[in-house]
């Protein structure tokens, strides 16, 4: 069975959406109240060094312009709600990429009083990447197989 004129155009319009996305994304990073381990690890894996910018991905300060939140440390009870609104900030689709131990399964902060827990008890997790902290190869190596994941779709 042919497919219409529409729907060739629609798969070639879809093609070309996914291929721009994996080819550019757009991340945020947003610390939700670790100790600044991961945030240094994510620092580094933008220098030249590293170059995370060689796979397309870009640091932006505006989640509406962001299509991957970078989350690093468990989540507070301040800061469970400011990061609920920026993941509803993010334009679809959107992803989200948990760094370091504590955001993966609350670390050594799980049990404490002022703390909710991991990144997936408030918003959906499409990526993990574990490490006290992990180091910028297993950043970059997240990211590039949630980048690959997403090519297959």
């Amino acid at each position: 069975m042919a497919l219409s004129l529409t729907e060739t155009w629609q798969n070639t319009l879809a093609s070309i959406k996914t291929w721009a996305f994996t080819n550019s994304p757009w991340a945020i990073h947003y610390n939700s109240g670790s100790c600044n381990g991961c945030d240094i690890e994510i620092l580094a894996t933008l220098t030249p060094r590293y170059d995370l910018e060689r796979f397309g991905v870009i640091l932006q300060g505006s989640p509406r312009h962001a299509d991957v939140l970078i989350c690093t440390g468990p989540v507070t009870l301040q800061s469970r709600d400011r990061l609920k609104r920026t993941y509803e900030q993010m334009p679809d689709p959107k992803f989200v990429v948990a760094v370091g131990s504590c955001a993966t399964s609350g670390g050594v902060f799980l049990g404490c009083y002022g703390v909710v827990g991991h990144i997936d008890e408030v918003i959906p997790v499409n990526a993990y990447i574990p490490g006290c902290p992990p180091r910028p190869e297993a950043i970059i190596d997240g990211v590039v197989k949630l980048l690959q994941s997403l090519q297959k779709k």
